[in-house]
């Protein structure tokens, strides 16, 4: 089983868009999938028409496999499951604080699904904290959106300085342009400098799209609604080139 993490510590950067087309490549391509929903917002599962869990409770999400199985769904297509979110996950770092090897729990309890899924994709909250920790111990590879900006050029290089204090993999982390306006000269600049100065940057590009704005409103991946516009070609290039790294 793989576990790809699609983070980012800045919002607003096509972070869910790239899960929810993930998981829907990945379950497409044969592969059993599930979309681990771990933001509050809950933005995957309202994507996937799914509702918001209840009954699952902040302590035997990462303690009792037999109450995480019950409350994963099915989703409208074939191998792609989901384990929704609720706003309850507001409190996950609080509850996390006072656990045994804090940082680990995530990754234990992903472990007992190995022989359920092959894959399982995680859309995770725009912020760095206990709950990160987890996601980045757990993931094989923490996918990391990037709009070509300044801003955005600096949080990544934020998130490059944690992970050199925190003794983390830096190969793990694979960032990509998303967003992308060709005409922009600083869309242009951004991506040239940041592709010198990281060489692990994937070679997908996502363009900005009305097509995956129009996502809130059909609730569908956009390689299910317009398959062949080019921001759904991006996210398919995008799974195939995961797919390769991760020789699934």
């Amino acid at each position: 089983m793989k576990i790809i993490a699609c983070y980012s510590i800045k919002g607003g950067v096509g972070k869910t868009a790239t899960a929810i087309n993930l998981a829907y490549a990945s379950a497409n391509d044969g592969m059993r999938t599930l979309i681990c929903d771990l933001d509050p917002q809950g933005a995957s599962s309202f994507y996937f028409r799914v509702q918001p869990s209840k009954k699952l409770k902040l302590d035997s999400f990462f303690t009792r496999r037999d109450r995480l199985i019950r409350n994963i769904k099915g989703s409208d297509y074939p191998l792609l499951d989901i384990l929704p979110s609720n706003m309850a996950y507001r409190n996950f770092d609080q509850m996390l604080a006072g656990m045994k090897k804090s940082h680990l729990r995530l990754a234990q309890i992903l472990a007992s699904l190995s022989d359920e899924y092959d894959v399982v994709v995680l859309d995770c909250p725009p912020n760095i904290t206990i709950l990160s920790e987890n996601v980045f111990h757990a993931a094989d590879q923490v996918v990391v959106p990037i709009v070509p900006t300044t801003l955005s050029q600096r949080t990544f290089e934020q998130l490059l300085q944690f992970y050199k204090q925190s003794n983390l993999k830096k190969r793990a982390l694979l960032p990509f342009f998303s967003m992308v306006e060709q005409r922009k000269r600083m869309h242009r600049e951004v991506r040239r400098l940041m592709r010198k100065q990281y060489k692990r940057f994937l070679q997908s590009e996502v363009p900005y799209s009305v097509d995956v704005e129009n996502m809130g409103i059909s609730r569908e991946p956009v390689l299910v609604t317009r398959p062949h516009t080019p921001s759904a070609e991006a996210f398919l290039q995008l799974w195939q080139e995961l797919k390769s790294l991760n020789k699934l």
